[in-house]
């Protein structure tokens, strides 16, 4: 029974699920471009966060190499007011232009467009902040199509 109990027990952690992260430097491999130069225009929290999964990608040699100019603006619009005027939901949307150019020759311009709905909170100090957490998420979420598709260019 110990020697059964003391197999499973090491089947269960000599074994792995083969998770992998998606992003890794060793998963660059798996794509076909590097980025040589990168120019952000906008806003700050959003070029950040592409900046940040967009790295991985100026390390790596590779054949395609582009030279990116990104424009990002964020908006927050009011979608639904109570009888009294205030607002009780709104819209978050992140818009990021990207101009690629490859062998100093202009190769593609394309606008990746996500936003998320979300309620009113009471709590202002609350609501800024998951505001913030809003923009980031789609920020991420707008870098791996960014990166989709130059991988696809």
């Amino acid at each position: 029974m110990q020697k059964k109990t003391l197999s499973l027990i090491l089947f269960l952690f000599l074994s792995s699920c083969g998770y992998e992260a998606i992003h890794s430097k060793k998963n660059t491999e798996n794509y076909n471009f590097s980025i040589d130069k990168l120019n952000f225009i906008g806003q700050r929290e959003i070029n950040l966060k592409i900046k940040e999964k967009l790295n991985n990608y100026t390390l790596s040699k590779n054949n395609k190499k582009f030279a990116l100019n990104i424009s990002s603006t964020s908006e927050k619009t009011i979608l639904a007011k109570d009888t009294s005027g205030d607002a009780t939901s709104f819209q978050n949307k992140i818009i990021i232009q990207v101009e690629s150019i490859m062998n100093n020759k202009f190769k593609n311009n394309f606008t990746i467009i996500e936003y998320f709905n979300y309620n009113n909170n009471s709590n202002k100090f609350e609501l800024k902040k998951y505001e913030r957490e809003i923009r980031n998420t789609l920020a991420e979420i707008a870098s791996d199509k960014l990166i989709f598709k130059l991988s696809n260019i």
